[in-house]
């Protein structure tokens, strides 16, 4: 039983190992999101960080219409991006769980 233990306590602090490196590599893993008219887009890393913003410039002509764009635009990518974040994670957790009985539930 001891050694059933060890083997389960070293497959937990694998599964956790892993699930540290996918959220490492979700934060180079970008999302492009455009406004429905083409005139905003943003790009998110999955992790949920900006890292570009680019609009035409007739949006300089009304700030109102750009931050709706903006904000519409950005909250759509950072969606988006939670989305897939909570996907990998969830797919690296079900991965590495141990079978320990009673825990089905969480296959």
């Amino acid at each position: 039983m001891f050694g059933d233990m060890m083997g389960m306590m070293g497959k937990i602090k694998e599964a956790q190992q892993k699930a540290e490196d996918t959220k490492k590599r979700l934060e180079n893993v970008y999302i492009d999101e455009k406004s429905s008219d083409g005139l905003i887009e943003v790009t998110v890393s999955v992790a949920g960080h900006v890292k570009k913003v680019d609009f035409k410039d007739e949006l300089l002509e009304d700030k109102e219409q750009l931050e709706d764009y903006l904000i519409l635009t950005l909250n759509k990518a950072l969606s988006r991006a939670k989305t897939t974040y909570d996907q990998e994670l969830a797919a690296v957790a079900k991965e590495g769980m141990p079978d320990i009985p009673g825990l089905d539930m969480f296959k």
